[in-house]
């Protein structure tokens, strides 16, 4: 595609150079110029992309977008605009051909659960013959491949470019999880959704969205666009958490029809007689239309009911019967970091769990109290460089939810592992709950599991599906469930 019938889709655009030149594709990091690229200058949060133009000239950028004209390589075209974020949206849209309007979008938002949720509807969508890519926080799916990711929410052009992929992989659906960030930030700027989930709002990201309300508005701006542009076939809803005061004040702001689910009176579609275990939960599931169907599902916990209830409602949507969907739940095993049981054979349970915020601690917390016959043992830090108001209200939640707590090291990233750790004691020390502090992961890890006695449970939190530390002066490899695992098998042997 030629820049020139590439940016005659911006309006009002200031166009420097000949713009005839050819585009090959389009990046935004100068260390991923190409030959032939376009090259996207976005001011960021810790610095510039106009101080790399030339960078991204020398490795072959021909072509550029700007917000300053002044940062344009001598020679090269390229335009100028007001938000070259919004910009590189629109251009990736066009560029990959607005791959989003031949695929039926499922956006799924909200504090916790996106991950859970997206992977349940891709279950859902699959067992009924429904080929559906997915994207979020773990990696991407599509068929049986998977590929790696850097963020919850792609940035515009990678996003573009796997939807484009699953396009031409012969996806009929793609579901993805979509960021508060990705919202505000305009990567998801141009992707024609057609069914949007929001499973909660509760304290995350405050170090980004200064607020709860700013976050919130994030959050709205996928249900306010719900259907924009869009001319596929196809049904189009908003599926809302009715038991979240978020969620209830979001449904008066959906520009389509929405449908509730939810564990109290008045949902749409309506989970009752919950039974939880350690080992997965029950429940019936009641639908708009009075038909009531048992469900059996192999992950455990309230929250969890609740996942399935909002992928229930995406596959309502798609007319999947309810007999479908509970065929489909009772075999699917399960979100990889999410509530995982690391089993070697010991008498007490070993959680591995991706909640870092207090509400996610609150989830499998309660939900532990629910089948264990022992004591809760937690094991937990607090990422740097993110939300430090939450880091005592995660001590609180433990305090009060546990009867021991080990305080470690998560993703420090930038600060000093013990500065987080005394902010979380904040929390933890009013509630009076035993605790010990060792900053090594492995070895609190350790601790905890030969400490534990039969018919305990410990909880490993915060990290889940990830497989790395990030310190100050690097990142190294580690994995909650690996580290677990050998150490069980170690106390097995003694």
């Amino acid at each position: 595609m030629t820049f020139k019938k590439l940016i005659a889709w911006i309006p009002d655009a200031v166009s420097i150079g000949n713009t005839d030149v050819e585009i090959s594709g389009i990046a935004y990091d100068s260390r991923h110029v190409t030959n032939a690229n376009l090259f996207c200058a976005i001011p960021g949060f810790r610095t510039d992309g106009h101080l790399f133009c030339e960078e991204a000239a020398s490795r072959g950028a021909t072509a550029f977008l700007v917000e300053r004209a002044d940062a344009i390589p001598n020679g090269k075209a390229g335009v100028v605009v007001k938000n070259a974020r919004q910009a590189m949206a629109l251009l990736a849209d066009k560029f990959f051909g607005s791959p989003s309007s031949r695929l039926a979008m499922i956006g799924v938002t909200g504090t916790n659960g996106k991950t859970t949720t997206t992977h349940i509807i891709r279950a859902l969508l699959e067992a009924n013959d429904i080929p559906t890519g997915l994207t979020g926080t773990l990696y991407t799916l599509m068929g049986q491949d998977s590929y790696k990711v850097v963020r919850t929410t792609p940035e515009s052009p990678d996003l573009q470019s796997l939807l484009r992929h699953m396009v031409d992989r012969g996806m009929r659906a793609a579901v993805m999880e979509v960021s508060s960030h990705a919202l505000a930030l305009s990567r998801v700027d141009h992707v024609q959704y057609d069914i949007g989930v929001f499973t909660n709002l509760t304290q995350d990201h405050l170090d980004f969205h200064k607020d709860l309300e700013s976050y919130f508005m994030a959050k709205a701006l996928l249900f306010q666009r719900l259907g924009e542009g869009n001319n596929k076939k196809g049904p189009r809803a908003a599926i809302i958490n009715g038991d979240d005061n978020y969620g209830r004040r979001l449904i008066g702001m959906c520009s389509v029809p929405v449908l509730t689910y939810g564990l109290n009176e008045g949902a749409d579609i309506r989970g009752s007689m919950v039974t939880v275990g350690s080992r997965g939960v029950q429940f019936l599931a009641t639908f708009p239309d009075g038909e009531k169907q048992a469900i059996e599902f192999n992950m455990t916990g309230t929250f969890n009911v609740l996942n399935a209830l909002a992928a229930m409602s995406v596959g309502y949507t798609y007319g999947l019967s309810p007999r479908q969907m509970a065929e489909a739940l009772a075999r699917y095993p399960g979100v990889p970091g999410r509530f995982e049981r690391i089993d070697e054979g010991q008498p007490f349970t070993v959680i591995v769990d991706y909640a870092h915020t207090p509400d996610g601690f609150e989830n499998v917390l309660r939900t532990a109290r629910e089948f264990t016959v022992g004591a809760v043992r937690v094991v937990f830090g607090a990422g740097g460089d993110r939300d430090r108001g939450k880091r005592a209200l995660m001590g609180e939640a433990a305090g009060k939810l546990s009867d021991w707590v080990m305080l470690t090291a998560d993703n420090p990233r930038s600060e000093d592992p013990m500065d987080i750790i005394a902010q979380i004691r904040e929390g933890l020390e009013p509630t009076g709950t035993p605790f010990e502090v060792e900053l090594d992961r492995e070895r609190a890890i350790r601790m905890a599991l030969q400490m534990t006695q039969p018919g305990d449970v410990v909880f490993i939190l915060g990290k889940g599906h990830e497989t790395y530390q990030i310190y100050r002066d690097g990142t190294i490899y580690f994995d909650d469930r690996e580290v677990a695992r050998q150490a069980l098998r170690e106390i097995k042997k003694l």
